[in-house]
């Protein structure tokens, strides 16, 4: 069985697409998941299961509409992939606090000729910045992620893939919960 961890795009917010995390962990274990944890209330579970990580996300989605009759997407990550994310931050030296340092995880790795479009055009959004890096686009936001222009949304828009953002103050805490030190 494998460590993987799941990550839900767009739950609980603004009282929207409500997902208990006591009805999310139930509903993993009822998928055969062992080891059944979430983090916070927005959608982070880490668990072990002898499904690929794909697979588990698309069962995870289907669960969620059917039991709970929210659609929401799934973006997984295996316990390897997420040490190479913490290890992999090319911002950290750029700020020392956690909640101006994000990831935004994406459902899979971007087109290339996209990357390039989004690297430049993010240049015109200093002092923000990003880097890409496979499925991870990196984020440093000197004003706070609500003041952001580099978002969620417009990573999506500009990259065309599904994604869901994380501040390294989560990224860390789901590493210790998955048993990766960083």
């Amino acid at each position: 069985m494998d460590t993987h961890l799941l990550l839900l795009r767009g739950v609980n917010v603004g009282g929207h697409n409500r997902v208990p995390m006591a009805d999310l962990r139930a509903l993993l274990a009822g998928l055969g998941c062992e080891d059944v944890v979430t983090y916070l209330q927005s959608g982070n579970a880490v668990c072990r299961s002898g499904s690929l990580a794909e697979q588990l996300a698309s069962a995870t989605e289907g669960a969620i509409e059917a039991e709970l009759g929210v659609t929401v997407r799934v973006v997984p990550r295996s316990s390897a992939q997420w040490a190479a994310t913490v290890a992999g931050n090319p911002l950290l030296d750029l700020d020392d606090d956690p909640k101006r340092l994000h990831v935004a995880f994406l459902d899979a790795v971007p087109d290339p000729d996209r990357v390039d479009a989004l690297v430049t055009e993010s240049e015109g959004l200093a002092p923000e910045r990003l880097a890409v890096s496979g499925p991870d686009v990196y984020l440093h936001t000197p004003a706070g992620y609500h003041q952001a222009k580099l978002t969620n949304a417009f990573l999506e828009r500009r990259l065309g893939r599904v994604g869901t953002a994380r501040n390294w103050r989560t990224v860390l805490a789901l590493a210790d919960l998955a048993g990766v030190s960083p």
